[in-house]
């Protein structure tokens, strides 16, 4: 999809892109290094000389394989992937592990290997979200509503069966349900649509621009599937369609930022990690343990072998 627009969208998007750089390089790749290099620091606290961090994209640099041949050249025995997609999809998290897997054939020692479906339920994800929209509405005010826009997806991949959609709405309404709002309050929309074929609705366009007719004359606008603020929240929602909202007679817009390197979202990431590999610390324990390997040592020789 990235790939999609760049090629056949680049004055429109270059022009984007001009509006959000920054002076390190790209928003996701600042964002994305801030959180890689956020989660090493908080991993060795906790895990001494444990874990190795290390950020791959699925298109650009630094590339999946370049950093996946980086661990087999460390010898490392153990891989967890996190595609930092929070609702699973085929054309986000799908497509990594198809990567992912495309290289393993390769390899002739495979690693044990690990890959996080989804985390869009997990309790401290909601909390990481509801905290980063309560800082905004203790330091801007609140609007008088708070829309949770998600990157769309065409309407045919969720009648194949892809559960991204009903990933978004569950996302939407655990974090209704945690800052207390009522029904009207909150609403759940789709953004970056593209082509003409339906795509999930409702739009965040569409919507945005008939919110002051209604009544509602604030808006709080925030993205939860987006783990680091990109040209798609921005530009597209920060700038565009504050611009939609305020031409149409709105008074006051606020984006919340994505959760970056914030500390809630690094202790989410960590409490990931934690979860994810207790089964590989319990067995790298006992593979390290001295009796252990005496024991190991002491069998490799009986066949014959010299120490």
């Amino acid at each position: 999809m990235q790939l999609f627009i760049l090629r056949f969208r680049p004055r429109k998007v270059a022009h984007a892109y001009t509006s959000v750089w920054q002076e390190e390089g790209s928003p996701l790749l600042v964002y994305s290094k801030a959180q890689a290099t956020a989660l090493q620091e908080e991993l060795d606290v906790y895990f001494p000389q444990r874990f190795i961090v290390a950020l791959a994209m699925r298109y650009g640099k630094p590339a999946i394989h370049d950093v996946m041949d980086g661990f087999r050249q460390q010898h490392c025995r153990h891989l967890l992937i996190i595609p930092m997609f929070p609702q699973y999809s085929a054309t986000t998290t799908a497509s990594v592990f198809d990567e992912v897997t495309r290289i393993l054939k390769s390899w002739r020692l495979l690693p044990q290997l690990h890959m996080l479906m989804n985390y869009h339920d997990r309790p401290s994800y909601i909390d990481a979200l509801a905290m980063s929209i309560e800082a905004g509405w203790q330091k801007n005010g609140r609007g008088q509503q708070l829309l949770m826009s998600f990157h769309g997806l065409p309407q045919r991949y969720h009648r194949a069966g892809d559960p991204y959609y009903c990933e978004c709405m569950k996302t939407a309404r655990l974090l209704a349900d945690r800052l207390g709002l009522k029904d009207a309050a909150w609403q759940a929309v789709f953004q970056s649509r593209f082509g003409r074929e339906p795509w999930l609705q409702p739009y965040l366009n569409e919507t945005i621009s008939m919110l002051p007719a209604s009544g509602v004359h604030s808006v709080d606008v925030v993205c939860p599937g987006f783990a680091a603020d990109c040209l798609e929240t921005l530009e597209e929602v920060a700038e565009h369609n504050r611009d939609l909202f305020m031409n149409a007679g709105g008074e006051k817009f606020q984006y919340i930022p994505a959760l970056n390197a914030q500390s809630g979202h690094i202790k989410m990431l960590v409490d990931i990690v934690e979860n994810e590999t207790r089964n590989w610390m319990a067995e790298l324990e006992r593979y390290n343990d001295p009796e252990q390997m005496d024991k190991r040592q002491r069998r490799a020789v009986e066949p014959g072998a010299e120490e």
